[in-house]
């Protein structure tokens, strides 16, 4: 497959072996996936998920991933490199970097993530989370595309059940949820990557909760896998029903949840992300 062929999300995480050591890969940012100033937060998790999931040294499937946004991440390429810290008999840990050059040819951390993958075995299952009642995708209006600058969007397509991007900026917002359903707008099959970037597909909860658009951006966000890849398979390119709701904004900062299910009700992943944002 030509990269012309090849679906932009998956040219987005492309990584190549720099040839230095396992786990050194080079990359670059694509306008794709920009969102305003730089890459849109769900790419660059997905980019760190992408370089444990290259690693020949892997054990198992991700099951947790935190990603923490240190620095701005300018346009152009970058390098990551994945490393197993420890590895047990069913599960291991990993370190993840991502750096890129400074003006004066110095590399520079922008982002860092742990991740942890393992080997799950078939056992006692069930959710103590329900998928809400909401209508079908295909009954609802796909939200249109977003302001110039945020490219991303056109990447996904978003049919909201509640909780819309206020239309007044006055100030009276009342609660911070949302139902939506979506999925990769060019119908990419689900995979760990795009359930990672999907997990930040929700916007800051302060825009809902105060109406009013201010500033913010995520600063920490961590994701919770509850499936394995035959599962994801079996999803193909269906669509998602996303939860997001705030809990506490508290002096500058505040965190917010998500949820994941496929349309048969499974809950697929969960999120938590603590989010700056200027009053």
């Amino acid at each position: 497959m030509t990269q012309q062929e090849q679906h932009a999300f998956d040219q987005a995480i492309a990584l190549i072996p720099t040839g230095q050591e396992a786990g050194r890969y080079r990359g670059a940012t694509r306008r794709d996936y920009w969102n305003m100033v730089g890459p849109f937060g769900g790419i660059t998790a997905a980019i760190m998920a992408q370089a444990v999931l290259c690693h020949p040294q892997r054990l198992g499937l991700p099951i947790a991933i935190t990603v923490n946004y240190a620095a701005a991440i300018s346009a152009g390429p970058f390098e990551v490199h994945a490393t197993p810290v420890r590895t047990n008999r069913s599960s291991q840990h990993w370190s993840v970097q991502m750096t890129q050059n400074d003006a004066q040819g110095t590399a520079q951390i922008n982002t860092t993530a742990t991740l942890v993958t393992a080997l799950r075995r078939p056992t006692w299952s069930e959710s103590d989370v329900p998928m809400p009642a909401v209508p079908r995708p295909e009954t609802l209006r796909t939200m249109p595309i977003g302001p110039a600058g945020v490219d991303w969007l056109q990447r996904c397509e978003m049919r909201p059940v509640s909780g819309f991007i206020p239309k007044v900026w006055d100030g009276s917002g009342t609660h911070s949820e949302t139902l939506l359903w979506l999925r990769d707008a060019m119908l990419r099959p689900l995979d760990f990557p795009l359930l990672t970037a999907m997990s930040d597909m929700f916007y800051p909860r302060v825009w809902l909760r105060r109406a009013k658009n201010v500033p913010a951006g995520t600063v920490s966000i961590t994701t919770y896998f509850h499936v394995d890849a035959e599962g994801l398979a079996q999803i193909g390119p269906g669509y998602l029903l996303g939860r997001a709701q705030g809990q506490r904004f508290y002096n500058g900062f505040f965190d917010q949840t998500a949820q994941l299910w496929s349309e048969g009700g499974q809950l697929l992943a969960t999120s938590n992300q603590m989010v700056y944002f200027k009053a």
